[in-house]
């Protein structure tokens, strides 16, 4: 694998990274007859429904998940759709999900049409199948510690992206809905049912420039390099990004819908949570299971940013 590829594996791997620190809005289910209704809670009902939701979900620490995405096709790698399915924490950050979608398959290169993906802190595994297996001596399991490699690549701009994006993977909805409050334009679009139970639906928007501010992921950048950054998405389309909420009775999110706007098209993602509270048991594959993606391709040399 050369440093070219590793780059493609790069890029597929942050999408859904840098996805979860932003966000916009998801038509689909729950999308309703409330949301044309006139806002019905004040400013500061609203913002207590929003903060309550935030407090609960922080204490939480774990949630099941449910996820769709979908990359428009003007991006680069073609764009495409995503699913998955698992647990999640953030207390500590931990991830086991199944993914599957037409995005998986452009990132694979023509593996496994579906996978299982173990995220520890920083290190994510994949199980590559039965098939690639074969091929790695019997080893399903691939290891890619995402914060060593981009330090060891060579290359900053994937480095930032894939350290930056770290940050975002690991973000828990508390953090959306903390990202929430900080809208200049909260609203309460009204009473839907998802899923079967009673919600109240909410909706805000934040600027570019609010957005960038609130990202704490992004504090290791110099002025100069936020400054850039910013003027490059600018570049690229993207002004501002909205963020929805369903709140259930007992005050924990249903489902959130992030996203944004850019002149490729419209990245969209819906999430679906429940069992809140239930105990994350995410443990790595065992090691006589696993290859070390990274010591791969420092084998290769392409670890230290070799063409």
């Amino acid at each position: 694998m050369n440093m070219s590829a590793w780059k493609r594996a790069g890029v597929a791997v942050t999408a859904v990274a840098v996805v979860t620190g932003v966000a916009g809005c998801q038509d689909g289910d729950g999308k309703a007859a409330g949301a044309d209704k006139a806002q019905t809670q004040s400013l500061g009902d609203i913002t207590k429904v929003i903060r309550t939701a935030y407090e609960k979900t922080s204490a939480a620490k774990s949630a099941k998940i449910r996820m769709t995405m979908e990359l428009p096709a003007g991006l680069e790698g073609g764009g495409g759709t995503m699913e998955m399915n698992g647990v999640q924490g953030w207390d500590p950050a931990v991830m086991d999900i199944t993914v599957k979608g037409s995005m998986l398959g452009a990132a694979n290169g023509g593996g496994p049409d579906k996978m299982r993906m173990i995220m520890l802190g920083n290190v994510m595994y994949m199980d590559m199948g039965a098939e690639q297996a074969a091929q790695m001596d019997g080893k399903r399991w691939m290891k890619l510690d995402m914060q060593a490699a981009a330090e060891a690549s060579g290359d900053k701009a994937l480095s930032k992206s894939m350290t930056g994006g770290l940050e975002n993977m690991n973000q828990d909805p508390a953090k959306q809905l903390a990202l929430l409050l900080d809208s200049p334009n909260l609203k309460h679009l009204g009473a839907e049912k998802v899923e079967g139970a009673e919600t109240q639906h909410y909706k805000g928007t934040l600027t570019l420039e609010q957005m960038v501010a609130t990202n704490k992921s992004l504090d290791v950048l110099s002025e100069k390099d936020r400054a850039a950054l910013v003027e490059s998405v600018k570049k690229a389309g993207i002004t501002a990004y909205d963020t929805e909420v369903w709140v259930r009775e007992d005050g924990y999110p249903a489902r959130m819908d992030i996203g944004m706007k850019s002149a490729q098209g419209t990245v969209t993602m819906g999430m679906y949570f429940s069992d809140y509270g239930s105990k994350a048991t995410v443990q790595a594959p065992p090691a006589k299971d696993t290859v070390d993606l990274f010591e791969m391709l420092k084998g290769l040399g392409a670890g230290g940013g070799k063409a």
